[in-house]
Formats: structure tokens, C-alpha cells, sequence
């Protein structure tokens, strides 16, 4: 059984609380919903809506996306600490991937409109919630913005780097 102490221990060593102090990750601890996935285990499907924000905080999360003949591919794998669903959870609309549990997963998941309850009385919570998302979506464009250029130069050859 989850206490109050596990899920703020939870939050506390997640990339959410960067900017938080203790109060805050108490408050938000509050709002917060763990699970265990087994291994497989599909936490977002391809094509559907989910409003939550998950944190993994054990175990490892494949991004995968089916490869149209019933087989799929892994993209990615999201680590402890790493968010997931984190453009679902802003903008609403559907996942461009599937993400399944490799070996036992443990996380916890944010709905936005918990998250969003929380606007009135403590919107600094929210604000630096909220910086952390854009924080870690920043840090995958870079990734995704070096692989690109890597890539471009393996194809073109360019610059005698390959």
C-alpha cells in the first residue's frame, strides 16, 4: 500500500520537482497516481487521447509505433525520471506512439485537470510544473535536432566526418 511518504519521495525524485521545494512536492504528491505495469504492458496506445502526465520512476518505457504489417518498433527508451504522454497531457490530442513496459515498470500519472485544480490557490506550483514539461520536451528536440544533423551527414557525407 502507497503512503503520503511514498508518493512524495515519488515526486521529489522526479524531474517534475526540480524547481520544487518540499511543500510544494507534498502538495503535488497529492494529486498524483502511482502503477506498476508488467512486462509489454501498454500504458499509451498509438492514436488515442490520454490526459495524464506519467513519470517513470522504475523500470524503462518503450516508444514504439506499429510498423503497419502487426509488428512494431521501439524509437526510444524513457528511463527513471524521464516524463511520458507530456505533449498528450498539454495539448489533448492523440499519441503518435504506443508506450509499453519493459520488464516491471513502476510510474505515476498527473491528469491535467488535477493538475489544473491546482491553478487558483497555487499557480507557482503549477508555473514550475509546468516549466519542467517544457524543460524536458526542449532537451528531446535538441536530441532530435543533433540526430538530424547527424544523420544529414551520414547521408550527404558531407564535412569528411563518415
Amino acid at each position: 500500500m502507497m503512503t503520503s511518504a511514498d508518493s512524495f519521495l515519488m515526486v521529489r525524485n522526479s524531474s517534475l520537482a526540480t524547481e520544487l521545494d518540499d511543500e510544494q512536492c507534498k502538495r503535488l504528491a497529492q494529486y498524483v497516481t502511482p502503477r506498476s505495469l508488467s512486462d509489454s504492458e501498454i500504458l499509451i496506445r498509438e492514436g488515442e487521447v490520454d490526459n495524464h502526465l506519467y513519470v517513470v520512476v522504475s523500470g524503462s518505457l518503450a516508444v514504439t509505433r506499429e510498423t503497419g504489417s502487426g509488428d512494431w518498433i521501439a524509437l526510444h527508451l524513457l528511463r527513471p525520471k524521464d516524463l511520458a504522454g507530456e505533449l498528450g497531457f498539454l495539448d489533448g490530442l492523440e499519441h503518435s506512439a504506443t508506450l509499453r513496459a519493459v520488464g516491471s515498470t513502476e510510474i505515476f500519472g498527473l491528469k491535467r485537470d488535477r493538475l489544473e485544480a491546482l491553478l487558483e490557490d497555487h499557480p507557482r506550483l503549477v508555473y514550475l510544473v509546468m516549466r519542467a514539461i517544457i524543460r524536458e520536451i526542449h532537451g528531446i528536440l535538441r536530441r532530435m535536432n543533433i540526430q538530424h544533423v547527424e544523420f544529414s551527414n551520414y547521408i550527404s557525407k558531407q564535412h569528411g566526418r563518415y
